[in-house]
């Protein structure tokens, strides 16, 4: 069974679908004291990471979380969930993240664009892959993924697995020991979404 942390920001249906499609059960967790049943968890979202933070804050969830990872588990953030796993988001303001990765969320900055493009940053793009990453494993170099942002990680190196170019490249795929990031929706990703699902699934 995995663990979908559930904070109110997002279409959880669809990755509850995703992980069903795979072969194993998903399951909503609304309390801090029922994440500590899992070994396994997924911190989706979509929306602001201030009012993200907010509601972990308010309902506990935030240390449940940190416990979960700091107890070496498997913690997986998508879109919204990968940015609030680092220390600050930049995004109306400034707002404390979880603080499990070393870095912050910023907004594209579009002076460096190589091409005039629109943000949020939507539709389909291509991974770079930089680093070995079990959650990657086979996936195409060109492998392409569904995006929706308007933020991205600004990180060291050493965590980045993967890189996104969208009027430069952008960190897209992290990792930190036993704690993954996407950037790109896998759940929107149709086979090549469900692969980084069943890869997470076997770790």
């Amino acid at each position: 069974m995995i663990a979908i942390i559930d904070y109110k920001m997002g279409n959880l249906q669809s990755i509850i679908n995703a992980i069903e499609k795979v072969g194993r059960k998903a399951v909503l967790v609304k309390k801090p004291k029922e994440l500590k049943k899992y070994k396994k968890a997924i911190l989706p979202g979509v929306g602001a990471f201030g009012d993200a933070m907010k509601f972990l804050n308010q309902s506990g969830m935030d240390e449940a979380v940190k416990e979960f990872a700091h107890e070496g588990k498997k913690l997986l953030g998508v879109c919204l969930g990968m940015q609030l796993l680092f220390e600050k988001g930049l995004e109306f303001g400034e707002h404390a993240g979880l603080g499990l990765i070393e870095g912050n969320v910023v907004t594209f900055d579009k002076s460096r664009f190589d091409m005039p493009l629109k943000v949020p940053h939507i539709g389909w793009n291509s991974l770079v892959i930089k680093q070995q990453n079990p959650l990657l494993e086979g996936l195409r170099e060109d492998t392409y993924l569904y995006f929706v942002h308007s933020f991205h990680i600004k990180t060291d190196d050493k965590y980045v697995s993967a890189v996104t170019h969208y009027g430069y490249d952008f960190a897209s795929v992290v990792k930190k020991n036993n704690i993954f990031g996407f950037q790109p929706h896998p759940e929107k990703s149709h086979e090549n979404g469900l692969k980084i699902y069943k890869n997470f699934m076997e770790l």
